[in-house]
Parts: C-alpha cells; sequence; structure tokens
C-alpha cells in the first residue's frame, strides 16, 4: 500500500513539473492598426515569430492585426495601461505628444523608406526623448515619399492648389495648409471612402497605400512633389513593466531583432511603394511633374513649418532647430 502510494506520488509531481514547464513562458499581446495583407503587418508578424525563435520558445507573442485589439489612436496608451504588451502605431495619431520625433515628418524632401527610417532611429538614438519614457521603445520606422494624390483635379501649381480639401495626418495637415489647401484630418482607414465619397478631394500619402490600402482605385492623379515630401513615423513599443520583468539575455535577443527588422521594415516600405506605382499605372493613373519654377514655390511655401516646429517645441524646453538641423545633416 505504502509502495502504490509512494509511486502515485512521484506521478504527481512528475506530472506538474511538466505541466509547469509547458506553461513556464511569457506570453505577450502586439496590437497593429494593419490589414493582415500589408507589408508593414507581415513585418511585425514575422518580428513576433522571430521572437519567438531565437529565444527557443520562451516568448510567445499572440498578434492582432487590423485593430483587433485597439484602435490605431489609442495603440499608444492601450500599451502604456497594460491593454496590449506591445503595439505598433503612427505617431502623428497623437499629435503633440512626441514633440521630438514629430520633427521626423517635416516635409523636408525624403528619397525612400530607408532613407526616412534611418533617420528616425538616429533621431531616437542621438536625442533619446523623454517623451517615450512610459514605454519601452523597440524601434521606428517611416515610409517613402509623401505625395499628392487626388481625385478629379490635376495639381501642378499652387494656383491649383487654392481651397481644395485633403485627407492628411499629424504635421502633413501643415504641409497641405502651406500649399494653400485645406487639410482634413483622418486616420488611413478612413482614407478609401472620403476620396470615394468626394468628402475629400484627395490625400497626402506614399504610393505604398495605392496598392496597400486600395486608394490607387479611387485616385487619378499623383504630383510629383518629391523636393518638400514628408515622411510619416511609426514607432513598435512595449509595456515597460512587461519589459522589465523580461530576462537580460531576452531583452538583449529582442534588441538584437529590432535593429534587424527596422531595416526590414524601411526596405518594405520601399517595395511596396513600387508595388504601389504599378498598381495605380495599372488603374490608368497619371502622374504630374512640377516645373523648377513651382518647386521653388513649393519650397519656399512649407519653408516656415521647420521654423514654426523649432518655436513650439522651444516652449517645451526642446532645442527644436538641433533637431531638425540634424536630420537635414543625414538626410
Amino acid at each position: 500500500m505504502k509502495k502504490i502510494t509512494f509511486l502515485t506520488f512521484l506521478i504527481f509531481c512528475f506530472s506538474t513539473m511538466v505541466a509547469f514547464t509547458a506553461t513556464a513562458k511569457t506570453q505577450l499581446t502586439y496590437a497593429n492598426f494593419f490589414p493582415p495583407t500589408h507589408i508593414q503587418s507581415q513585418l511585425a508578424q514575422s518580428w513576433c515569430d522571430e521572437v519567438k525563435k531565437r529565444t527557443n520558445g520562451e516568448i510567445v507573442i499572440q498578434y492582432f492585426p487590423a485593430q483587433a485589439l485597439a484602435k490605431a489612436p489609442q495603440t499608444y496608451d492601450a500599451v502604456v495601461n497594460g491593454i496590449a504588451d506591445i503595439g505598433l502605431t503612427v505617431l502623428a495619431y497623437s499629435r503633440g505628444r512626441f514633440p521630438v520625433a514629430s520633427a521626423i515628418d517635416l516635409p523636408l524632401g525624403y528619397k525612400n523608406g530607408v532613407q526616412a527610417t534611418r533617420i528616425a532611429n538616429a533621431v531616437l538614438n542621438k536625442f533619446h526623448p523623454e517623451e517615450f519614457n512610459d514605454t519601452k521603445v523597440m524601434y521606428l520606422h517611416a515610409h517613402g515619399p509623401g505625395l499628392i494624390n487626388t481625385v478629379n483635379k490635376k495639381v501642378a501649381s499652387l494656383e491649383d492648389m487654392k481651397g481644395m480639401k485633403i485627407r492628411t495626418t499629424g504635421a502633413s495637415g501643415r504641409v497641405i495648409k502651406a500649399l494653400g489647401g485645406s487639410p482634413v484630418g483622418k486616420g488611413m482607414n478612413e482614407c478609401y471612402q472620403m476620396l470615394q465619397k468626394g468628402v475629400v478631394d484627395g490625400s497626402l500619402h506614399p504610393m505604398e497605400s495605392n496598392k496597400g490600402w486600395k486608394l490607387g482605385e479611387v485616385v487619378k492623379y499623383v504630383t510629383e512633389s518629391y523636393p518638400i515630401a514628408y515622411t510619416t513615423t511609426f514607432a513598435v513599443f512595449m509595456n515597460k513593466a512587461k519589459w522589465n520583468k523580461l530576462t537580460p539575455a531576452q531583452q538583449k535577443t529582442i534588441m538584437e531583432i529590432n535593429a534587424e527588422w527596422a531595416d526590414k521594415h524601411g526596405e518594405g516600405w520601399d517595395s511596396s511603394d513600387k508595388a504601389g506605382l504599378e498598381f495605380f499605372k495599372s488603374k490608368g493613373g497619371e502622374f504630374v511633374s512640377l516645373s523648377d519654377a513651382e518647386v521653388a514655390k513649393w519650397k519656399a511655401a512649407v519653408a516656415p513649418i521647420m521654423d514654426e516646429y523649432a518655436e513650439k517645441v522651444n516652449k517645451k524646453g526642446i532645442d527644436g532647430k538641433a533637431v531638425v538641423n540634424f536630420i537635414k545633416a543625414n538626410m
């Protein structure tokens, strides 16, 4: 009888150890607003998979695309408050909250997503903005040149821009205002219907959105306003308490993955820009060029935006001019 009891005890202990081992892993959630088919969503998913792989299954991340866990404008707060453990969103959706990082979005003539992403992370590493102190930032990334896309009217001059309603986000609204248009601040998920129903005359977005968000189905013209092209900064961040619970080895592994994936996102923006361009052309879209005289006018029109930015953030104790000059020096 005693032998049976002892054997039963051993079996119980072994079963308990197996059960503990099976559940002794960190399970996290990741909120993203991109649809699952978008390349940026696929890269976020692959980041989750890579974390699991390189931590040997110690960290498992459940991925929620398409705003299934948190709406895009609320994602940062959702991560701060622990509703989601990790999040990816547009910093401009929380206007005024990220004063240093908002300089990245200024119309400085970005050439591609790799460049914009490199500059975004350089700003992060150079200035260590206090605005991110309530989370642990994994990395930043940024899309390629943001251009004017319109439905029914070609825009080839400042005169053409007058009174046009253009969908924008964050700092890009100031660009449209400076050019004489009327900015309408809305998220990308609302853009298609706004264009289709004539709520706005156009949208300020990169070429990738013409395929990634199917906007090439409704816009007919793209103005090649590259000399004043802006970008939009995206951030991947983790709840600080959850980050601090990870082991130093796990943190080191994730930071190594972050450095690799920031580059992948930048490259992803560029490959999707090419795909968006081809999609736009396949739908009969037309590119509108600017004359040299118009380029000079457009540059002069947006130049005060940089000074306004510096003046605004200086009131918050931030040397805005230094941030802008740093970006220009690294273009």
